[in-house]
């Protein structure tokens, strides 16, 4: 494996340009929450004063808790020590808990995650920095995490669903003895087939499944996992939850930048509701109010003021944050820095900075995850015989074939030459026009319009033409792209990490981390 580039997102056309507005820090009033050492040692002494010693003893306690049935290594054991030391912080990443991890950049933020602890430890040797991933246990959406790829097959499992998927026990096994059958000649396929046998045991819940598989994967990395569906966790938010029930605290508060961001970028990732919180009961539905009751949508389950608050009060546990108020719960109950997570989650974050002014809890720097593209030699051979760069793979690929398809053409190269004569005839009529009658000046402009779309037209005509000429090019271009963007999409949204520890083991884990870069977000391009 040999790393053959490193792209910034500035040089990605897909990157939202909000995120790369982000990262040059051109929005105003997010300038300190980029990846800088200056920002993280502000960081340090803001979350210094604002994380007391009890909250610290109730996270540590919670994690030994929940980790209590792993095999943990000695670097995780001292991690949760060092979480009780006022010189301790975190840095977080958040992801579903997708069957078998689901797509592989869960593996890549994870990694990142570990490596930006070790980079800030040299940096910073007086303090201790925990790498934390906080388990979406209380999404619902089954659907979008009950399946995973390969480069062969497609996995899938079927559990009754509806409520937090944290909470689903695991009975339908059949995509193990499949997965089987793809990965048993592997070098590494016995080790992954132990991994998935082990954490989708049935009668294990799928939180059981991913602490189990993430454990083995990252625990001599001193990784730490969190369930943020804990009672004594959500303890420590009651007041923030009581004041969204009783006052709609965050859509008010982050109006500004919500609209500030629709304005300026056309939508947000996320819109505020008016409660963002949601209730568990065999399902988890979202708590609506109308002026006197509360309701529990979907179910016949309805509270006056008194009641919820007293439900709250006594069961925090049956309330549930959703996409806009999980981070909110995240940074009240962890000392932590920095959140790494991908695009979409940076963005809906930037929606809630004046809310964290509101309730007083200091807004973490934020840093979009690197994204990491394994790629054949043999792949890189064809990219490179056709004139083409990898880095044409991540532009306007089809602006990128149709300049290839016209490559070295003497009639497009005459119909440009023809087409810039034009344009220099006309500026010289529309020069004498002006000095005329103006609805003559308007005609000449107008006829310019004209001739200039007939060239338009010709061009157009004339790819149409080429492509069918070469199409053998034209499908070596295309497969090429599949090869780059298997069903169309990068790499990273599509194969599990399977695909890739299947040969190398545990030394691609070490191989990812060492080519990971954590101070500026890049697309890592990989030969294998």
């Amino acid at each position: 494996m040999k790393t053959i580039n490193k792209i910034s997102f500035n040089d990605i056309e897909n990157i939202p340009q909000l995120v790369k507005d982000f990262l040059n820090q051109n929005i105003e009033g997010f300038e300190d929450y980029t990846f800088s050492l200056d920002h993280f040692i502000k960081q340090i002494h803001l979350r210094k004063d604002s994380f007391t010693s009890n909250q610290r003893e109730v996270l540590s306690e919670t994690i030994e808790k929940q980790l209590s049935g792993l095999t943990l290594s000695i670097k995780q054991k001292e991690n949760i020590d060092y979480l009780r030391q006022p010189n301790t912080f975190t840095i977080t990443t958040g992801h579903q808990l997708n069957l078998f991890s689901g797509p592989v950049f869960f593996v890549y933020k994870i990694l990142q995650t570990i490596k930006t602890c070790s980079y800030l430890k040299e940096n910073f040797p007086d303090f201790n920095f925990v790498p934390v991933y906080w388990m979406a246990s209380e999404d619902h959406d089954f659907a979008e995490i009950n399946h995973f790829k390969t480069e062969n097959n497609y996995y899938e499992t079927n559990e009754k669903s509806g409520g937090p998927v944290g909470r689903i026990q695991i009975s339908d096994t059949f995509f193990i003895s499949e997965f089987e059958k793809e990965f048993k000649d592997s070098v590494f396929g016995t080790e992954l087939i132990l991994m998935l046998k082990e954490a989708y045991k049935v009668g294990n819940t799928l939180t059981d499944a991913i602490k189990i598989l993430v454990n083995r994967l990252f625990s001599e990395f001193g990784l730490l996992i969190l369930d943020g569906d804990s009672k004594e966790l959500k303890m420590q938010i009651r007041d923030i939850f009581k004041d969204e029930l009783l006052n709609s605290s965050l859509q008010k508060s982050s109006k500004e930048k919500v609209d500030f961001l629709t304005e300026k970028y056309g939508k947000v990732q996320v819109n505020p509701r008016d409660i963002n919180l949601f209730y568990l009961s065999d399902t988890r539905d979202r708590i609506e109010f109308d002026g006197n009751n509360y309701h529990i949508v979907d179910k016949n389950i309805q509270f006056t003021q008194e009641e919820i608050l007293d439900e709250l009060e006594n069961f925090p546990e049956k309330f549930s944050p959703n996409a806009l108020m999980r981070p909110v719960y995240q940074e009240n109950i962890l000392p932590n820095l920095a959140y790494i997570g991908g695009n979409a989650e940076i963005m809906y974050w930037l929606e809630l900075k004046d809310y964290f002014s509101l309730i007083n809890i200091p807004f973490p720097i934020l840093i979009p995850r690197n994204s990491m593209l394994f790629i054949k030699e043999k792949t890189i051979g064809k990219i490179e015989k056709l004139d083409l760069k990898l880095e044409d793979f991540f532009q306007n690929f089809t602006v990128i074939t149709n300049r290839r398809i016209l490559k070295d053409n003497t009639t497009v190269q005459l119909l440009d030459e023809k087409e810039n004569l034009l344009i220099t005839n006309f500026s010289e009529l529309k020069a004498a026009a002006e000095t005329t009658e103006k609805s003559f000046g308007n005609m000449v402009k107008a006829e310019e319009v004209r001739q200039l779309k007939s060239f338009k037209r010709m061009k157009k005509r004339l790819l149409h033409a080429e492509k069918i000429k070469q199409n053998e090019l034209l499908e070596r271009l295309e497969n090429l792209f599949l090869d780059v963007h298997p069903s169309k999409i990068w790499q990273e949204r599509v194969y599990n990490f399977s695909v890739f520890f299947s040969d190398s083991g545990y030394a691609w884990l070490e191989n990812c981390l060492e080519e990971m870069v954590v101070q500026e977000s890049k697309l890592i391009i990989v030969a294998i």
